[in-house]
């Protein structure tokens, strides 16, 4: 019998890593040992596993550096509309794998490493996350920038560079407990500061109204500096740019002030300032009104803006000037588009520029600014949507408070001109909501000043349209749109699971990396025996892979010819995380009541961060936990069945995680999902999805055909219906015995025998106030995982299923996205137009 390939042997013989030319090959060795020698001239003798992963950065950098300069230069001589992407968070992950597969020198670098007595993958593993992002919508601009790279769309990404990002979790006594992200630590070679671009953003003051115009005087103003991050399109030779901003006091902070020899003090206090960038927040679907927060959402907001603006007028085309100074075009030359409310603030500043500084019209301003802003909706949770007290913006941006009173005033009166006396209706419409304390609702002002809103998902922008934005929705109906959200097939195929992606491209070619629609010439191979084997081959050796992985990092032993029913997303009670625990409870049960009887052997494998201020998050972890603890240590229960809370789960876990699943668990509540891209990940990655139809999910079931996924529960109309009936737990508790057995054990103190009581806040939100009506879904829930054992009895029919899935889910790519938004939304083409690389000339 032959020796298994080691992983090195494995991926030199993937085609889809690039050709390792000896030439390349040997251009590699050579610049890394150049990179490697003045690292340590500089320093030391003996070189560490970091010296040799920042040499091979250096190395790949200077291949994007390139094509880096080489594209801008392209878009200042072609002026194309540029497409500016604002988020408050960008979930990258690692970047040095990423990069060497859109620029094909994955076999390149690998046989040069492997020559010099290295492991590629352990260096990879040295790199930490660039983890600014909590969760789907971080993770989903990254996935864009990816797309707007490789569709060749003159496209910048804009975001603040978080000194720390989303917390680690430790995971102590089965308690989530949160470490400092320090991801700066080492240095990042991806970035590069640009201080001659640095920016004055302005805070507090007070208002001056002239007859010259209005003037805001007296303001504390912190620099905006920028770091330019590369983003390379697939093989296409694009590489675009992801600014993001730090926060930087200015040389004379605090200093000008009655400074009576404080002037340590003032030196010190420059740090008031700089918290602007220093940390992310870490909530996901959850809006905490805090002053910082609101600083952050202006400072990305008020140096883009600045930035956009001095770009448009400097570019080379569309004015007679020298310098552009009309503004007629701008809606031509410039398309700007929220991720969510955050960046809203991009509204009333892009007006405040126009009308106060360079001196436009009010109306033709506001016809500029609805023009160039378009709003993406994520999210219909009531406690998500940003709601601004008057106060705070009074005292921090007081210009900004008058702009968007008379953006509302001009809006009402519209509103009242069609529905005369209906009072009702400008109270629900208004930007302002009255009460106790007076508030900015983000989401209405994103809407006016915007000319496409549009949902994530085709469920979800039908919500958008019939509840959230109902009144809005009936007064300009042409402004909504949908745009189902996809994923970089990049990352999340050719990088995390190239195996599968090579046996695909062994079938179909490789045309599907960049047109994933492709992937539906698989459907008539699903009967392919070889085709059948390897995939299920590729599966088998990914979950080899990650239990070798386990019990290195976490030592737990798993049985790898287990199931892997996988449910990783942020911890949140629409998630229903609880719902899979109580599957688990019930599974144990029966196991423990039968034990003779053949079971299908599971690992549950759950994971996901909890917001730090979030107390029933933290209750579900320590709960799995506490499970597992019971669960896992039973010998009864033998290895038919395993619960593991994957530690720190983020976007390097999930690359790690996800090509090794059977099962894919996306049971929220139907409603409240707005799309959801982890589900995407699993189709494409060959796991087969549990859910309830929400979010993408439904489209999903109908790309593929319901009957290849395993839907189930209620769906939006059954909640609404049991929403008018009322919910009553205790009637599903006293009418189902194993869910009854499953919450009394949990009560009791069965999974916390040292802390019976532990769990009675879970309990009692589950029986009396549980908004996601877990217990209504669980009968359903747990019939239709009897149905995934039964199918994973057959394992080619399985394998059958998977593929379907896999051939099913091109349309969840984000080049498909990105391709709806600029047509739809920015008025753009892609192009397939490969710009020359650097070592040719231009035309």
């Amino acid at each position: 019998m032959a020796k298994p390939l080691t992983d090195s042997e494995k991926r030199k013989q993937i085609s889809v890593r690039g050709i390792a030319g000896l030439g390349d090959v040997a251009e590699v060795r050579k610049s890394f040992n150049r990179h490697l020698h003045f690292t340590l001239v500089k320093d030391r003798n003996v070189a560490t596993p970091r010296d040799y992963f920042f040499a091979l950065a250096h190395t790949v950098r200077d291949h994007l550096v390139g094509r880096w300069i080489r594209t801008q230069q392209h878009y200042y001589e072609r002026d194309p509309k540029r497409i500016y992407y604002l988020s408050l968070e960008f979930y990258m992950g690692r970047t040095l794998q990423n990069t060497m597969v859109n620029l094909g020198l994955q076999n390149a670098c690998d046989e040069a490493i492997y020559q010099l007595g290295l492991d590629l993958e352990e260096l990879e593993e040295i790199e930490e996350d660039a983890g600014l992002g909590n969760g789907g919508l971080g993770r989903l601009a990254a996935c864009f920038l990816d797309s707007m790279a490789t569709l060749g769309l003159a496209a910048y990404g804009y975001g603040i560079r978080y000194e720390f990002g989303i917390f680690n979790q430790k995971i102590v006594n089965g308690w989530q407990v949160e470490e400092a992200d320090d991801w700066l630590r080492y240095g990042n070679p991806w970035e590069k500061a640009r201080p001659e671009y640095m920016l004055p953003v302005h805070f507090y003051g007070r208002v001056e109204h002239t007859p010259e115009g209005v003037r805001w005087l007296d303001t504390q103003v912190v620099l905006a500096m920028p770091y330019d991050t590369p983003v390379p399109g697939y093989r296409n030779n694009t590489v675009n740019t992801m600014r993001l901003w730090s926060a930087k006091a200015p040389n004379d902070f605090k200093l000008h002030d009655f400074n009576v020899g404080g002037y340590i003090e003032a030196v010190l206090d420059r740090n008031l300032a700089e918290n602007i960038s220093r940390v992310l927040y870490p909530n996901d679907n959850f809006f905490e009104g805090k002053e910082l927060r609101l600083k952050q959402e202006y400072f990305v907001v008020a140096a883009t803006l600045q930035d956009i603006i001095r770009r448009f007028k400097s570019s080379k085309f569309g004015c007679r000037d020298p310098v552009r100074t009309c503004f007629e075009t701008f809606p031509d030359k410039v398309a700007i588009q929220l991720n969510d409310t955050h960046p809203a603030l991009a509204i009333p500043e892009l007006m405040r520029i126009l009308v106060d500084v360079e001196k436009v019209d009010w109306d033709k301003a506001w016809e500029i600014t609805k023009k160039t802003c378009a709003y993406t909706n994520h999210t219909v949770l009531p406690e998500a949507l940003e709601r601004w007290p008057v106060s705070m913006f009074e005292k921090l941006l007081p210009r900004h408070l008058e702009i968007i009173y008379a953006i509302n005033q001009r809006h009402l009166d519209h509103v009242a001109s069609l529905f005369p006396g209906d009072v009702d209706r400008l109270r629900r419409m208004s930007v302002i909501e009255e009460g106790d304390c007076k508030r900015i609702n983000m989401a209405h002002l994103c809407v006016i000043g915007s000319h496409a809103v549009n949902g994530v998902a085709r469920i979800h922008s039908e919500i958008v349209k019939q509840s959230v934005f109902k009144d809005f929705y009936e007064l300009e109906p042409e402004k909504f749109q949908n745009k189902t959200n996809g994923i970089t097939p990049r990352r999340w195929l050719l990088l995390c699971n190239p195996g599968l992606a090579d046996t695909i491209v062994e079938k179909i070619g490789e045309g599907f990396l960049t047109d994933l629609s492709q992937l539906k010439k698989l459907l008539p191979l699903v009967n392919d025996e070889a085709l059948i084997r390897d995939v299920a081959k590729v599966k088998q050796e990914n979950k080899l892979k990650f239990s070798a992985f386990l019990e290195k990092e976490y030592k737990v032993k798993i049985n790898p010819s287990s199931m892997f029913d996988v449910h990783v997303k942020r911890i949140h009670e629409y998630k229903r995380q609880l719902l899979n625990c109580l599957h688990i409870i019930t599974l144990y049960n029966r196991i423990k009541k039968d034990p003779t009887k053949a079971f299908v052997p599971r690992t549950v494998m759950i994971g996901g961060k909890a917001a730090p201020g979030y107390h029933m998050a933290k209750m579900i972890i320590k709960l799995v936990t506490s499970i597992g603890n019971v669960v896992n240590h039973d010998p009864v229960v033998g290895d038919r069945l395993k619960v593991i809370f994957l530690e720190n789960y983020r976007v390097s876990l999930a690359e790690k995680v996800i090509p090794a699943a059977d099962l894919s668990q996306q049971i929220s509540t139907a409603g409240t999902e707005a799309s959801g891209t982890g589900n995407m990940k699993f189709m494409l990655n060959g796991a087969l999805t549990i859910g309830t139809m929400d979010g993408a999910n439904v489209e999903m079931a109908e790309e593929a055909g319901a009957e290849n996924l395993f839907i189930f529960g209620m769906r939006v109309e059954d909640v609404k219906a049991l929403d008018r009936k009322g919910y009553n737990a205790r009637e599903y508790y006293d009418r189902l015995p194993e869910l009854k057995q499953a919450v009394d054990q949990i009560s009791s103190g069965f999974f916390s025998p040292k802390d019976p009581d532990c769990f009675r806040d879970i309990v009692n939100m589950l029986l009396n106030h549980d908004r996601f009506k877990v217990f209504a879904d669980y009968e359903a829930y747990v019939a239709c995982q009897a149905q995934v054992d039964q199918l994973y009895r057959n394992p080619r029919e399985w394998t059958k299923k998977v593929i379907r899935n896999i051939a099913c889910s091109g349309k969840f790519s984000s080049d498909r996205t990105i391709t709806e938004y600029a047509r739809d939304i920015w008025g753009v083409e892609p192009s397939d137009l490969q710009i020359p690389p650097p070592n040719l000339p231009k035309d």
